[in-house]
């Protein structure tokens, strides 16, 4: 295998992996029950629904049990 005759600058190999720390979007979709983007595979954080079932308080509910 060929080998390299110089070596590369810090700024040209930082080019190149540019495109593997590069930050992705995250995907979203929306609630069926109360219609918010969610994360996929969360629990809703507006109405606490996940998959059809109530898995946790709403937030304005868990709010004010802590005060």
């Amino acid at each position: 295998m060929a080998q390299p005759k110089k070596r590369h600058s810090n700024s040209r190999q930082n080019k190149r992996r540019f495109s593997n720390y590069r930050l992705k979007s995250k995907s979203s979709s929306v609630c069926p029950s109360c219609g918010a983007p969610i994360l996929p595979h969360h629990a809703c954080p507006s109405c606490g629904t996940y998959k059809g079932r109530v898995v946790k308080p709403p937030r304005q509910a868990r709010g004010k049990e802590k005060k």
